[in-house]
């Protein structure tokens, strides 16, 4: 797996994963790699989310016509 895989990329790659598992054509041993790798990609967009969450909470907490975006560190 790339080290800056986007959310877009790593949503596609858990939906062919899903798919994969509940064809029912893979062995176990496929089956525990693609669920590890799954579980993986689960974390990196639930990381995306939360800062784009965070981010939107800034935005929305400024009230302003001018938003005022407040630096964070996303991805960590």
């Amino acid at each position: 797996m790339k080290n800056n895989i986007t959310f877009e990329e790593s949503l596609a790659r858990l939906e062919i994963i899903v798919r994969e598992l509940k064809s029912g054509d893979v062995t176990l041993d496929d089956s525990v790699k693609l669920f590890e790798e799954g579980i993986k990609l689960s974390g990196i967009c639930s990381k995306y989310l939360k800062d784009a969450k965070q981010k939107v909470e800034i935005l929305i907490e400024n009230g302003t016509d001018t938003p005022d975006v407040k630096d964070f560190k996303a991805n960590e």
